[in-house]
């Protein structure tokens, strides 16, 4: 586990949690920060069914938690609750609810196609929405839950070639506020991530890419990524973002709720 996981009890253990995009990159972090506070945690995410096995039961091997995985396809308003009801069924109720999925396009407005820009918002938005449409209502019966939803730093700002990731982040950043102030009599927080540049999966094939097109090191491909947004010069790592979503899962931030949280080396100071 990396050093800077939460090494003090944040008074989860026991608890049911749901991760969604939980295969790799920040989903996969927080998967491993939640279990190892004892949650029990469904898996969730596209990928080769021996490798996601085998990341499965190396999670259940270093936790003390219930480690289940399901593959539901986010776009598909079915199978978002098939993954709901699936993660009751095996693991109990729901009471932590991530919603990390994500998909990204790269296109101008004008040449965006319009199915990818509606298959963006329903996993990006529409199913995060779902979720906790399906999670609020029990968690409120016990008094007790948290929500946290990946918005990004997109989700505060703009930027050119990404609408539909800008657009349905920004929803995101909107659906936490009102789900916040929804469930604020019953103990329930909702709270958004903005992450900036974090070294996902992502991350890394982009500075490949600049590495290939420019015959540079990794050191110097990454400075120049970075250079244009983030001021500390440093990728956000994914255990750090996974830190401070335990964090809001904890009492100590019972009345944090509604906000989307910055973690961006600075990138929203400039």
């Amino acid at each position: 586990m990396s050093d800077s996981r939460i090494q003090m009890s944040v008074g989860i253990a026991g608890k049911v949690a749901l991760v969604t995009g939980s295969i790799d990159g920040i989903g996969h972090a927080t998967a491993r920060a939640l279990a190892a506070q004892g949650c029990h945690v469904m898996l969730h995410g596209l990928g080769d069914p021996a490798e996601v096995e085998a990341k499965r039961s190396a999670l259940a091997a270093e936790s003390k938690g219930n480690i289940r995985f399901n593959g539901s396809d986010l776009s598909d308003l079915g199978q978002v609750q098939a993954l709901f009801e699936a993660t009751e069924r095996e693991l109990g109720p729901v009471e932590i609810l991530v919603n990390n999925a994500v998909t990204r396009n790269f296109h101008s407005i004008e040449d965006l196609p319009i199915e990818r820009w509606n298959y963006a918002l329903a996993v990006n938005l529409t199913a995060p929405f779902r979720l906790i449409q399906l999670a609020l209502p029990g968690m409120k019966s016990r008094k007790w839950g948290r929500i946290v939803s990946i918005a990004s730093n997109w989700g505060l700002t703009g930027t050119v070639n990404r609408a539909d990731y800008v657009a349905s982040k920004h929803g995101v950043v909107g659906l936490t506020r009102a789900a916040a102030l929804e469930a604020l009599p019953y103990n329930v927080t909702c709270n958004a991530i903005a992450p900036g540049s974090t070294l996902t999966p992502h991350a890394e094939r982009q500075v490949r890419e600049r590495m290939a097109r420019g015959n540079k090191s990794w050191d110097d491909a990454a400075a120049e990524l970075l250079a244009q947004r983030q001021p500390s010069g440093r990728f956000v790592k994914p255990t750090q973002v996974a830190d401070l979503i335990t964090f809001l899962c904890s009492e100590a931030a019972s009345e944090m709720t509604g906000a989307p949280v910055s973690i961006d080396g600075g990138w929203l100071t400039i």
